[in-house]
């Protein structure tokens, strides 16, 4: 089936700007799709837009939110969470449950097929989670599996994950995010991570949708995979183009023309306000848990381990420093207009076992900033003012006003003559590579859950070999995060997480600014955008 004319008019808008890549889409988008009924399948798809980059395509070399918001539409999980829970239930799998307190046992369908044909058994499976650790990619999400000791595939059907510690309870929950994507073992490499294209090529997708055409961060078109069985309601479109802008101000342009069906990640708040009183969109707000933050190298930073003038202490009060200057509630209202709410802990508000632990401890103590205890702190350490700050951010990652947003944080750590902020932004490809090769000494960082619960905001951070790779090492904190996860008291958890927060407040690997909500813009003829509390945006439900 051929686009209609009039999608051929609005793709030529979107993707004008992608020259050639306007060619690559001007065929079939995909009539095998199987809606829930022929009446609710879309003639034509869905047009998507975004400004949020992929790293791979490949599961096993990633960990932010672009590269997932692909691999979540195409490779099969054995557990999941439906539209609006955050209930793990079966997904491929027929069941899952923990069959001794160190053994979680899954069992598949038999017939199982990738969109290729070639046969989906438990070897996928084991092969998925050993390559990932083998694997290890700093980009990816293999800190995760900590507790995996190793997996066992008995027979095709079966699957059985043995764990170190007994009684995991967040085990289940990881299943559902980045290390739960399940592969092609017949495409895949074992030992290094496979070329985007290699993927699409060989077909290798067990999601509601495969890839039938990637032009890297430029456009992706998706097709429904007719040999999906899992969860979620097969797509009710007949496909969708997801189209990817390198500014907000064209995404917004393009929703408000209806150039594009949606707008997800991101605009500016300045762009969502304007959009709200626009009669031809809808603006769609889902659950929060996003949080932006600043991250600090403990071997780059000032008087950081791999420094000439190398020292803990004067390191710590560099850090407590910025905590004592940045001024949360002017971010939130000058940047954000109020769209991102101050956050003074790691555990954002919602989330068993949230508290407010660095609130009370710097700045003023009501979260409010303090320049007198800042300079306090650097005196009494011994630290010469003003100190020297390499700070980086993503110009393309975190949303267009991310340059505004550390802007504001150069402008109030210079205000008092305490720091001299080198303020300097990369792109996200080449800046997901650098900031885990200890080139940035502080930098931003912005955090979407993988699942909801309050140990996707400590694990992949705090644990001494975590996903921030800053080289931050707490026994503490690393035994107290291991301890918590297998910890079948409600009461004794929260506990174990709030202690958590208070010693990460007193080390300040991270500093955390804000936390906020999702938002998505649609045209008043789009239906099915589901932003729920599983933090994932899936396509499979979305028509006009």
């Amino acid at each position: 089936m051929s686009l209609h004319d009039s999608k051929r008019g609005r793709l030529g808008l979107v993707l004008g700007a992608f020259g050639a890549s306007a060619l690559l889409l001007a065929g079939c988008a995909g009539s095998g799709g199987t809606g829930n009924d022929d009446d609710a399948t879309s003639g034509e798809p869905i047009i998507v837009g975004t400004t949020d980059k992929v790293t791979t395509l490949d599961p096993a070399g990633s960990y932010d939110n672009g590269s997932l918001a692909v691999q979540t539409q195409v490779f099969p999980y054995l557990v999941n969470t439906d539209y609006n829970s955050t209930e793990v239930v079966p997904d491929l799998a027929e069941s899952a449950e923990f069959t001794s307190p160190t053994e979680y046992t899954v069992t598949l369908p038999a017939g199982l097929k990738w969109a290729n044909g070639n046969d989906l058994t438990s070897a996928d499976v084991k092969f998925s989670f050993d390559r990932n650790i083998k694997i290890a990619d700093p980009n990816g999400a293999s800190s995760l599996l900590y507790n995996l000791d190793s997996v066992e595939a008995p027979d095709d059907t079966t699957v059985v994950f043995h764990l170190k510690a007994e009684n995991d309870q967040i085990f289940p929950y990881i299943l559902t995010s980045f290390p739960g994507a399940i592969v092609d073992d017949e495409v895949f490499s074992a030992d290094a991570l496979t070329p985007d294209q290699d993927i699409v090529d060989a077909n290798a997708f067990g999601g509601p949708y495969a890839v039938t055409s990637w032009d890297f961060n430029k456009t992706v078109e998706f097709t429904p995979n007719e040999n999906y069985q899992g969860l979620l309601d097969a797509p009710v479109n007949s496909g969708v183009i997801l189209s990817y802008f390198g500014e907000s101000s064209n995404l917004k342009l393009a929703v408000q023309e209806g150039d594009v069906d949606v707008a997800y990640r991101s605009l500016s708040a300045t762009d969502v306000d304007d959009l709200s009183g626009n009669d031809k969109v809808q603006v769609i707000d889902g659950p929060g848990g996003e949080i932006r933050y600043i991250v600090f190298n403990f071997n780059t930073q000032p008087y950081g381990a791999d420094t000439p003038e190398a020292d803990a202490d004067k390191a710590l009060a560099v850090r407590q420093a910025v905590a004592d200057l940045v001024d949360r509630d002017a971010i939130s209202e000058q940047v954000y207009k109020g769209t991102y709410t101050p956050l003074y802990s790691y555990v954002p508000e919602g989330f068993a076992g949230a508290t407010e632990a660095l609130k009370g401890i710097y700045g003023d103590g009501n979260g409010a900033p303090d320049a007198a205890k800042a300079k306090e702190r650097l005196e009494a350490a011994g630290v010469e003012t003003p100190v020297k700050l390499s700070l980086q951010y993503s110009p393309d990652h975190y949303g267009p006003s991310s340059g505004d947003e550390y802007a504001l944080v150069k402008q109030q750590l210079e205000a008092d003559g305490l720091f001299e902020v080198d303020l300097k932004s990369t792109e996200w490809v080449q800046y997901s590579e650098d900031r885990t090769s200890d080139v940035y000494p502080a930098y931003q960082l912005g955090w979407f859950p993988d699942y909801s619960d309050a140990d996707n905001y400590l694990t992949p951070f705090f644990l001494k070999e975590n996903f921030l790779g800053n080289h931050y090492d707490n026994s503490e904190v690393n035994d107290l995060i291991l301890e918590q996860a297998v910890e079948t008291d409600a009461a004794t958890r929260t506990a174990d997480i709030e202690k958590i927060q208070e010693l990460v407040a007193g080390d300040l690997s991270t500093v955390p600014l804000l936390q906020g909500a999702q938002v998505a813009v649609a045209g008043t003829d789009v239906q099915g955008v589901l932003l729920d509390a599983s933090f994932k945006f899936r396509f499979a439900p979305v028509t006009k």
